[in-house]
């Protein structure tokens, strides 16, 4: 998918600053300008594009505001419906002052002939202006400190509800904040009501996770396995796009019965032991790009991963003494830096 499949067909916005107390809706919808289509469409792209979305379905069981609006939501009446939206949010932020404030924006937009509804808090950011005042000396400048300014085009919400008009399924991104004593995802379980999965970004910082934690314990004076670990994820990601936990779990351990039961137990603790996790953004898969080396002497290499799994290109040698030395082959020409 592309930046420009987004199409963005109607926006409002409500203020939601907890220091006033109180919410204020607008009246009118946005006025849809360039910069403004611009800006919508930029971060919603960076939200369907990324790793970050969890899916989320509301239950028929369990009662929920937002899913009745959603049900009887209408373009045609975007303003009233967007003040009950912002007005169930703002009763949840006014009663947990650790949720930050923000603008709560009320779009619509449209990819691939699908409508979406999409509910962007827009958490406040602090940022410097310069001020110039006219005095009797001539022209003073100042820097001043805003408290209120919205997230920036290039930024990522880190709170966002992608909603398919067509079948109510949900996409979230959020954050805990402590709620009542402890930390909770209050975006899904308090507002939404909904039962939300782990985002793709989560599951593979889980495996990857649980892989390194794994080697540390048991390859920790064998580095060259726990190379082969992360060229063994990289190459499942390139050859299928998919991370399958079975398959990745009997590549890297399928000789070591022990210790292929300590890494699937991790997975099981998260119920991933068959999980697959479908990276779609770069930044998810870039730690795979990369293999860096640090030796007891204090040389650092940093060998691209294609280039490692390249025997006429990088060699491991274990020596006699059971030291070891890395072979650097096929170099024409070094720079220094």
């Amino acid at each position: 998918m592309q930046q420009d499949e987004v199409i963005i067909r109607k926006g409002i916005v409500h203020i939601l600053d907890g220091e006033l107390g109180y919410p204020v809706y607008s009246e009118e919808e946005l006025e849809l300008t360039p910069d403004i289509n611009d800006f919508f469409r930029a971060h919603i792209y960076k939200l369907l594009s990324g790793d970050e979305l969890k899916k989320c379905h509301f239950s028929e069981e369990e009662p929920s505001e937002v899913y009745e609006l959603v049900q009887n939501f209408s373009e045609e009446n975007l303003v009233e419906q967007s003040k009950q939206f912002a007005g169930l949010l703002y009763d949840i932020m006014n009663a947990n002052i650790a949720i930050p404030s923000g603008d709560l924006a009320v779009v619509t937009f449209q990819v691939a002939g699908v409508i979406y509804l999409a509910l962007l808090k827009m958490n406040y950011k602090q940022s410097y202006v310069h001020l110039t005042k006219s005095e009797d000396s001539g022209n003073v400048n100042q820097i001043i400190c805003y408290q209120s300014t919205l997230p920036a085009t290039g930024a990522k919400l880190s709170e966002a509800v992608l909603i398919d008009l067509s079948d109510f399924s949900v996409q979230i991104v959020e954050k805990k904040y402590d709620i009542n004593g402890s930390k909770m995802n209050y975006l899904s379980e308090l507002y939404l009501k909904c039962h939300a999965k782990m985002s793709s970004k989560s599951k593979m910082d889980i495996v990857t996770k649980a892989v390194e934690q794994v080697n540390k314990k048991h390859y920790a004076q064998e580095p060259v396995k726990q190379l082969e670990a992360k060229s063994i994820i990289k190459k499942e990601i390139e050859d299928t796009g998919t991370l399958n936990v079975e398959k990745i779990s009997e590549k890297i351990y399928g000789n070591a019965p022990e210790i292929k039961e300590e890494f699937d137990a991790k997975m099981e603790k998260y119920h991933m032991e068959k999980a697959e996790v479908t990276p779609q953004s770069e930044k998810t898969t870039k730690k795979f790009e990369k293999q860096y080396l640090k030796t007891d002497t204090g040389i650092e290499i940093n060998i691209p991963m294609e280039q490692y799994q390249d025997a006429n290109q990088v060699e491991f040698i274990t020596n006699p003494d059971g030291t070891i030395s890395v072979l650097i082959k096929n170099i024409n020409q070094i720079s220094t830096r």
